[in-house]
This record gives C-alpha cells, structure tokens and sequence, in this order.
C-alpha cells in the first residue's frame, strides 16, 4: 500500500467504496452516506467534501465539472487506482464499535445534574432510536417491493442492515427501560436507587445455554 493510501481516512475509503458502485456529486455522497453508513460511520459533510476533493488530488478519484442550469456540479468517478486502494484497504481487519453518542455521555454525569435532565436525554436517545427504526422500516420495505437502488448487493446489505435493526431496537429498549427505572427517583441524584440487576446480567455467560 502507497504511503498517501496509508494516510486516508476511514471516511476516505468509505467514499472509494461508494465510488465503486457508480459515480456521484459531492452532495449524493452525503446523502447516500445519511443513507446507508451514518449509523456506524457518522461523519460531517463539511469533511466529506474536503476528503472527496483529497481522493481527485492523489488520482484516486476523477472529478468530473458539468452545469446543470446555471449551477455548476462536480461528479467524482473512482480510478483505477483508487479501485486498487479501496480492494487493499478491505484486505486488512477493521477497527471494532466506537459509538458517538452524547445523550450518553450526559445520563454518565447525569448524577451532577437532577433527574429532569437524566430523563431528557434518556429521551432524546429513545427518540433517536425511534427515528432509526422508522428509517429502517422505509428502507426494508423499499428493498421488499423493489429490490432497493443496488439489488445486486443484498447478500452484503442484509448483514449489516441487520446490525442496523440490532442497534435501534437495542437503544430503544435500554432508553425505554431506564426511562421506567428513573420514573419515580427524587431529584436530588444523592436519593437515587442503585441497581445491581445491570452488574449480575453482565457476569452472565451469554453462551451457556439456558438450564
């Protein structure tokens, strides 16, 4: 792998491999990444649009300028090269899960606050999740009455649209829970309940099977 391969970003790659499907503007990658990696690879379009122009400075990308209207537009088509350094990068193993996820963060330090916040952001994750799950429904049944836009890729989008549906569904349920458990804690964080029942679960072998 070239020592400019060696530098691009995760964001990069995932931009070749969008490449490698079909050519797109600057703005169809943005949305086609809102529509198929921002769940596990969220990343600002402000940085997309500088890493596509990076990809077209070391020829691992071909802009292409056409007006439609008045307005001037940027396609980018993958070279070669860049097919070369997208089947390269895919040789080697991924990093694991790095979740980005703040109204966590917050229900952390939620002790330093009142129960008030706790459970705003206990809701603003079960309305993130509730919103994935409905972008989900769209997405599987436009792929079930369709095919979707890459019918031709289903064995590999089923595998990850499955984690997709696992990570909805398993923040859903977690917000929905602790929003039951707080229900009823006092304000001051000093009278809230402790609970074990989170502690004895995770000394639980998930694979010993059920007596």
């Amino acid at each position: 792998m070239a020592a400019a391969e060696r530098e691009l970003t995760g964001t990069a790659y995932a931009i070749l491999g969008l490449l490698s499907l079909r050519p797109w503007t600057a703005y169809e990658l943005t949305r086609q990444m809102e529509r198929s990696i921002d769940t596990f690879w969220s990343r600002a379009s402000s940085r997309l649009y500088a890493e596509a122009k990076r990809l077209a400075a070391l020829g691992l990308a071909e802009p292409s300028k056409e007006t439609v209207g008045r307005r001037p537009r940027t396609t980018y088509i993958i070279t070669p090269a860049g097919r070369a350094a997208l089947e390269g990068w895919l040789e080697t193993s991924g990093r694991g899960l790095s979740l980005d996820f703040e109204a966590l963060v917050k229900v952390f330090f939620a002790d330093q606050g009142d129960r008030e916040g706790l459970q705003a952001n206990l809701n603003a994750a079960l309305g993130w999740a509730e919103d994935r799950q409905q972008i989900n429904r769209d997405a599987a049944k436009a792929i079930l009455d369709h095919g979707g836009e890459f019918p031709e890729r289903l064995a590999v989008l089923a595998l990850v649209f499955a984690f997709k549906v696992e990570i909805a569904d398993t923040v859903a349920r977690w917000a929905t829970w602790a929003l039951e458990v707080t229900e009823d804690w006092p304000e001051d964080p000093a009278e809230w309940t402790a609970l074990t029942e989170p502690f004895d679960r995770a000394l639980v072998d998930p694979n010993t099977p059920n007596p």
